[in-house]
């Protein structure tokens, strides 16, 4: 039997329209020492050395292998000539913020990821990005079913060892806004939705002020217009005020 290239994700409800009241991060961590892993990080190798425009790790994975990615690696920094990033059918459920330093991305495709929720802020970096296809339904606040965005935190783990399934990441450096350092007291989180590209996206802020978040653009008619923190009480557009 051929094994899975994903795992199943009921976040959003076993009906996307009956969504959850309550949302909650994926706590999957990425597995660096498994092969799939390391395939991966020897596939970004090659396609810095080539300069190649596409790129399409997942193709070149088995079923296996696209498993056990959970995240992409950091060094998505190198891939400054890809303009087209391919992710169909992963089983992502995070984006690093390194994906901010492609900047010759015009076009981003995750369609069928269906783990993956939101997007790190810094995907409005990329200055050339103008096409993009998700799955809409799969994300928090989307404008069909308005599920929930998770509540972020209020206390600070150990800097550099944060817990995915209360921050969204494992490790948060710089500032999403104006790259400073994350200081030791940690992050000021948001969520806001803005137009990326084709799509209007759940995006995450990690900030290192709240002047930053401050400085955070006006979100889409619609969508919540203020920068957020999620949690079952957050009050969003009704369904039926788009249409």
């Amino acid at each position: 039997m051929t094994s899975p290239s994903h795992d199943l994700c009921r976040c959003l409800g076993k009906r996307l329209d009956r969504p959850p009241k309550i949302a909650k991060f994926h706590k999957d961590c990425q597995d660096t020492r498994a092969p799939g892993w390391r395939h991966f990080l020897e596939l970004i190798e090659e396609a810095a050395e080539d300069r190649r425009a596409e790129f399409k790790p997942l193709a070149e994975l088995s079923p296996e292998h696209r498993r056990q990615i959970v995240t992409l690696p950091p060094t998505i920094s190198k891939l400054t000539d890809v303009r087209h990033l391919v992710l169909y059918r992963s089983n992502l459920v995070r984006i690093p913020p390194e994906i901010g330093r492609m900047t010759s991305l015009e076009e981003f495709t995750a369609y069928t990821s269906y783990r993956l929720h939101w997007f790190p802020y810094e995907l409005t970096r990329c200055p050339n990005l103008k096409r993009s296809t998700v799955s809409t339904r799969a994300l928090y606040g989307n404008y069909k079913y308005r599920p929930p965005f998770p509540g972020l935190a209020t206390e600070v783990d150990r800097i550099g060892e944060l817990r995915p399934g209360t921050w969204g990441a494992t490790s948060i450096q710089f500032c999403s806004v104006c790259d400073a350092p994350i200081g030791n007291s940690g992050p000021v989180q948001a969520w806001i939705s803005l137009r990326v590209a084709t799509d209007v996206l759940p995006l995450l802020v990690n900030a290192c002020s709240t002047a930053c978040i401050e400085a955070l653009p006006t979100p889409p008619e619609k969508y919540v217009q203020t920068p957020h923190r999620g949690g079952p009480a957050m009050e969003q557009p009704s369904v039926e005020d788009v249409f």
